[in-house]
């Protein structure tokens, strides 16, 4: 082992690895070559397994109920519908950027959510997917900024990707991916970074708009010659530019690929407020038109127990007396109301006639701590290929496609965790991982001490036999 040894942790949102190792294998060579090096397995996903909060969780080794993150935006207390999105400083636990600039380390983080504003680091830190349009602190320190923006030539952060002009949103996934790493590969040649980690959203977004096309099991499967590539272009530009980025990497720095979940068809969606409208949880004052969000529906809070929010999965929230503003439900009658919801949702046929498997998590169970204001009770659609709706006025409880802005695919509990260098041991396939032992196993490495807090636990046979301390 080098005296001082280095990590580099390369992040693909939304990867599964049949992703990386069958489906698109023969377009992604140098990406295997890195995998076939080291140890290559499915890391699972937290819940939920959102991008936010999973890549949080992933690097402070805390669930998302400690973190206080259950989606991209959490809502407000006191509210229905007001919602705030997460930053880094929102945190109440170190993230492994932070724990190591406090150790005196030198940093460098690229586009890790939640990332806007950018935190201040020892080194360097580019924001994230969430940076609003037009903003100019998007690093710290700020003195980089133009620098970055002139070496990416106009960086990007994010595409539109719920869009019907496909042309469009592919050109704009190869432009971001370009840009990206052409500023990966300038900050990596700065100096020899202790902690490196660059997150791509790019594979995310390519999965939601174009799944459909490259699949020929999708639901809405659709040949059209002018998009059955673009998944096959996307991964062969992307694994171009990693490779590139792979050729500066010297052998004694320690190199993880990881994703913070997986991606599937979507089957369709489940329209969870209809539904619960139908049971008589949710009241309208009025009819509403197919697809109008529920806070423009004209809710009756005085006759509502229970409303959802849509998503890859379904947020169900009571409207509680003393914590909503108009709540109607006594504190107590919480549990056993939320226990008849479940009932009744495991009675639901989906349209060809068989039972909707749905899978709950109860905050207060599946956390060690909640945080903020976490809904009452998460449901998970048939293993997730069904995403929830959180739209009214649909003529069924299913949809054939998305509600929001055409989506191909939905989430999946597993992710990929690739790791190889000096700081490996283990070679080959290796079991299922859990995406909070990711921060502690990279501190292991790096011989830095983690926090007592810290809930995750090294990942067990992966690594050599230094230790931190």
């Amino acid at each position: 082992m080098p005296s001082r040894p280095r990590v580099l942790v390369i992040g693909l949102d939304g990867v599964s690895p049949d992703i990386l190792l069958r489906r698109f294998r023969d377009v992604l060579p140098r990406l295997n070559d890195r995998l076939s090096r080291g140890a290559c397995g499915v890391l699972k996903s937290c819940d939920p397994p959102i991008t936010v909060p999973a890549w949080a969780v992933m690097f402070t080794g805390m669930d998302a109920g400690s973190l206080g993150l259950y989606g991209f935006r959490n809502r407000r207390p006191g509210t229905y519908f007001d919602t705030v999105a997460p930053t880094p400083m929102s945190l109440p636990y170190p993230t492994v950027w932070e724990i190591l600039s406090r150790a005196g380390r030198r940093v460098a983080i690229i586009g890790v959510p939640p990332g806007y504003p950018p935190p201040v680091v020892n080194g360097i830190a580019v924001s994230d997917l969430l940076t609003p349009p037009g903003a100019t602190d998007f690093a710290t320190p700020r003195a980089i900024v133009p620098e970055l923006e002139q070496v990416a030539d106009g960086y990007v952060f994010d595409v539109t990707f719920r869009s019907s002009e496909r042309d469009r949103v592919a050109e704009d996934l190869l432009d971001m991916v370009r840009k990206r790493w052409k500023l990966a590969r300038h900050l990596w040649k700065k100096e020899a970074w202790d902690f490196f980690a660059i997150h791509e959203i790019g594979t995310d977004r390519l999965h939601h708009a174009f799944w459909k096309y490259f699949d020929p099991h999708h639901p809405q499967h659709d040949p059209d010659p002018r998009f059955a590539q673009v998944a096959d272009r996307f991964y062969a530009l992307l694994d171009k530019e990693v490779g590139a980025f792979l050729d500066l990497v010297d052998d004694d720095v320690t190199v993880f690929v990881v994703s913070d979940h997986g991606s599937q068809a979507m089957a369709g969606c489940f329209c969870i407020n209809e539904w619960l409208a139908r049971e008589g949880y949710l009241t309208l004052r009025k009819g509403a038109s197919a697809g109008t969000p529920l806070e423009e529906a004209g809710v009756d809070w005085s006759k509502t127990r229970v409303w959802g929010a849509g998503g890859y999965y379904a947020r169900l929230n009571v409207n509680v007396q003393d914590r909503e503003p108009q709540g109607i439900v006594a504190p107590e009658g919480v549990p056993a109301l939320l226990e008849e919801v479940c009932e009744r949702l495991r009675a639901v046929r989906t349209p060809d006639g068989r039972r909707l498997e749905v899978e709950f998590a109860w905050p207060r169970e599946v956390f060690d701590e909640v945080r903020g204001l976490a809904p009452d009770l998460f449901a998970y659609f048939d293993d997730l290929r069904w995403r929830s709706a959180g739209t009214v006025g649909h003529s069924g409880l299913f949809l054939p496609e998305n509600d929001t802005g055409p989506d191909d695919s939905v989430h999946s509990w597993d992710g990929l965790l690739a790791a190889s260098g000096p700081g490996v041991q283990a070679r080959g396939p290796i079991s299922p991982n859990h995406i909070r032992d990711v921060a502690p196993t990279i501190l292991e490495i790096l011989r830095v001490p983690r926090p007592a807090t810290m809930r995750g636990q090294p990942i067990s046979g992966l690594l050599g036999r230094h230790r931190s301390g």
